[in-house]
């Protein structure tokens, strides 16, 4: 970690208590769970941000589909999983 910094927010007390349980049970600290938290929170949302922008990119160079080939493909894939769970 470069350069920790002490940030401050409102929470639930009843969320502290439920944070504070499970750092307990992992034997960590609560600013460690939070961290974590941060930290999983971010990739997420940075992932989200580049599948968006994949998408964008796929509409500007034409690679789309139309509802009706969707809708054929979804199709598709509900008889699959309907064969794999028989």
């Amino acid at each position: 970690m470069t350069n920790p910094r002490t940030i401050s927010f409102r929470i639930d007390s009843d969320k502290v208590a439920q944070l504070d349980q499970i750092a307990k049970a992992m034997d960590r600290d609560r600013s460690y769970l939070l961290n974590e938290a941060v930290l999983t929170y971010l990739s997420e949302q940075q992932r989200y941000i580049a599948m968006v922008e994949e998408g964008r990119e796929d509409i500007r160079n034409g690679r789309i589909f139309s509802h009706d080939e969707v809708e054929r493909m979804v199709g598709e894939w509900e008889c699959e999983a309907q064969s794999v769970a028989q």
